[in-house]
């Protein structure tokens, strides 16, 4: 499994996040899902393909919904960075084979899939069914059956919505709202943190913007992080330091440049200072100045 797959499972993998997301997106933000009736089950299952071999295939995240021994529905989240034309196709993979799971069962409970869409760039505008997906003939309608792809668009959610999540899914959701709204958007949400490193890797994976990955590193750590707006300025720290250093940077390559020029010193000299090729250093004293 990537990197890129575990961020993305880490924050709704938690009792608490996972049960506030389906209560918010089902129940209209009724608490009917209480952290302690989920368990986590198998995410995985086997399929045999037309090459005659075995292979798996995973859900980000299954939970089975629990009334003390007894298990109400199996529920699946899949997140998506992107619009999936093939989604209706993974869903009805995935639900026939939590469905086949249960042949031995003596009740058989539902399976439900949602789909959490983290795009701020467009909306879903791939297909939500798996009938229109495809090319059938005249007469056959009736006999194909269905699936759909129930998805959430995060980022456009209602406000009135995203206030109704309890958990750090609210933090995810309304960064993803306002980051849709203005690409510059500064976190300014004052709201305490949970799970502080599991809502930096998602946001690094799911915005494309790894300044947050960095954040929590050994050498950044000392100074606590427990709301967006310390993130914020966490990320300012880090680009005024970045600053300074190129600054410096800056002054050493003017200063090098005037020896040169004066011919105190030659362009190999200048360029092994600056650890950089003669070619580049031609640059700089042709007057362009790429990054140091």
């Amino acid at each position: 499994m990537g990197e890129k797959d575990i961020s993305e499972k880490l924050l709704a993998d938690y009792e608490d996040v996972f049960a506030d997301i389906v209560n918010v997106l089902l129940f209209h933000g009724e608490k009917r899902v209480i952290p302690s009736s989920l368990q986590s089950t198998k995410n995985r299952s086997h399929y045999k393909a037309d090459d005659s071999k075995l292979h798996e295939q995973e859900r980000d995240i299954l939970k089975a919904w629990t009334d003390g021994h007894i298990q109400i529905a199996l529920i699946g989240l899949e997140n998506q960075t992107t619009p999936d034309t093939k989604m209706p196709v993974r869903i009805f993979g995935y639900e026939g084979a939590n469905y086949r799971s249960q042949l031995n069962n003596q009740t058989i409970i539902p399976v439900i899939s949602l789909v959490l869409y983290f795009g701020t760039e467009t909306r879903w505008h791939k297909l939500r069914n798996l009938k229109a997906l495809l090319n059938i003939p005249e007469g056959l309608e009736d006999y194909i059956n269905d699936c759909h792809v129930h998805v959430f668009e995060i980022a456009w959610l209602p406000d009135e919505q995203i206030n109704q999540f309890e958990s750090d899914f609210g933090i995810v959701a309304r960064y993803f709202s306002e980051l849709r709204k203005n690409k510059n958007y500064v976190p300014d949400d004052t709201r305490t943190i949970q799970h502080v490193d599991e809502i930096l890797k998602l946001l690094a994976v799911m915005s494309g913007d790894h300044r947050y990955e960095k954040i929590l590193a050994p050498a950044e750590s000392k100074k606590e992080v427990t709301t967006m707006y310390s993130v914020a300025q966490r990320l300012e720290e880090q680009g005024l330091k970045k600053g300074i250093k190129r600054g410096r940077a800056q002054e050493r390559i003017e200063l090098l440049v005037s020896l040169c020029k004066a011919g105190h010193i030659s362009i190999d000299i200048a360029a092994a200072e600056m650890h950089v090729s003669k070619e580049k250093f031609q640059k700089y004293l042709d007057g362009e100045i790429p990054e140091p």
